[in-house]
């Protein structure tokens, strides 16, 4: 979100529609993955990588940037990600410690959500750190699950998709590492916006 895009309390809006879609995708997901579907599952994955994109495009282009896009989109974002790990845990395409690693991260920006909230602030804009660690793990859990196919393609996702997932641990973390500076300055101030 730039500077001069006005945050509206809008519900019904196109951007939001595409964040809610994506959100009943993970159930759809879920179900594809815990039955072995895994082609139609990354299809999901690849449309639900693409709608993440979409809808802040859209936001931004038709001046519809919502205080519930902006809490949707993440939810989104979080669930894909979570029920994804899961499902590539259960399956053994990752290993326990990777989903460890990601969900430790959101528990600790879940603390500083509900510290700010109790100083009176609202969630935090989202950076481009962010977006970028969580555009690399959504690429990053379908090449991993198409690295359990057979060569030739599926060695060259197994690699392909641990690049990708570590690049986007890492930027998680880091844009994490943010989240907690901003609001340790924000917690700061000695009043809250009005």
């Amino acid at each position: 979100m730039s500077q001069n895009d006005v945050v509206t309390p809008r519900v019904l809006t196109v951007p939001n529609l595409v964040s809610l879609i994506r959100l009943l995708l993970v159930p759809v997901f879920g179900w594809l993955i815990a039955t072995g579907h895994d082609g139609w599952a990354v299809v999901v994955l690849a449309v639900s990588g693409a709608s993440d994109w979409l809808d802040g495009v859209l936001a931004r282009r038709l001046h519809q940037v919502s205080r519930l896009g902006q809490l949707l989109d993440p939810a989104a974002d979080r669930l894909f990600i979570l029920v994804t790990l899961v499902g590539l845990v259960w399956r053994g395409a990752v290993p326990w410690w990777l989903l460890a690693v990601l969900v430790a991260r959101d528990v600790m920006l879940g603390v500083v959500l509900l510290l700010l909230a109790r100083a009176g602030w609202g969630p935090l804009p989202v950076h481009l750190a962010g977006k970028a660690g969580t555009f690399a793990l959504l690429y990053a859990f379908p090449l991993l699950l198409l690295g359990q196919w057979a060569p030739p393609l599926g060695p060259v996702a197994h690699v392909v998709g641990w690049a990708c997932a570590l690049w986007g641990v890492g930027l998680y973390w880091f844009a994490g590492a943010l989240y907690v500076l901003q609001a340790h300055e924000l917690l700061r101030r000695p009043t809250v916006p009005a």
